[in-house]
């Protein structure tokens, strides 16, 4: 595998090379190491990256939008869109059986190996260099960056990526209702293959379960099974 030309997307020559091979390398790969360590490092490096970004970026903005912005941005989906920017698929090492089930189109396994990337990156050249390079990955997959274009049909987000892991759709349930016709409080969970993976509160159902699927989005990304 040619890592030179993903080192030139990057703007960057890894001198450490074992880092940036091991940030490539897939758990099936069947080397004594894989890529997974890094990934639990990049994925906190980049929360703190894109949570700096919103925060200097939107000055105005409330911390409970800041974190909406953050979660549409910091999971896997995100990860994944960022990682296609820099054609991340062409470089990953993986094992025949992955390769044969198209491993290098997995969001999963898009999205981790971006991690991994960006945590070899912080260790080798600093958090400035990952802060750079992020930032302009940002902006380029995401031309305009506000409030109305980064929110997300989280519902459709959240089917998506269970159809596409499990097969199937996400389920709401309508929990409870409180409070007088004029201010009404609906909470509503959304479960999957029978499993309650979130609940969320809000002043419509609608509303409700856009809160669910995001806290739902938010587990998934960090590693929650279903």
């Amino acid at each position: 595998m040619n890592v030179d030309a993903l080192q030139k997307r990057l703007g960057y020559q890894f001198t450490q090379k074992n880092l940036i091979i091991e940030a490539l390398t897939h758990k099936s790969y069947k080397k004594p190491y894989n890529n997974e360590r890094l990934e639990f490092l990049g994925d906190a490096v980049m929360d703190l990256i894109v949570a700096e970004y919103l925060y200097k970026n939107f000055p105005h903005v409330p911390e409970g939008d800041l974190s909406k912005l953050r979660a549409s941005l910091v999971n896997e989906k995100g990860f994944e869109r960022l990682a296609n920017e820099l054609h991340l698929g062409e470089y990953i090492f993986l094992s025949q059986a992955e390769e044969n089930n198209k491993g290098r189109e997995k969001a999963s396994l898009l999205s981790n190996a971006f991690e991994a990337v960006m945590g070899a990156l912080y260790l080798e050249a600093g958090l400035a260099k990952v802060n750079t390079l992020a930032t302009s990955l940002l902006e380029r997959v995401y031309p305009k960056i506000d409030l109305e274009t980064i929110f997300r049909d989280y519902k459709t987000t959240l089917q998506e990526f269970t159809q596409a892991n499990q097969g199937v759709t996400p389920e709401y349930i309508l929990e409870r209702s409180s409070g007088p016709d004029h201010k009404k409080e609906f909470e509503i969970s959304v479960n999957v293959r029978g499993i309650r993976i979130a609940a969320a509160k809000g002043k419509s159902k609608k509303e409700a379960q856009q809160n669910a699927a995001m806290i739902a989005l938010e587990k998934l990304s960090k590693g929650m099974s279903l």
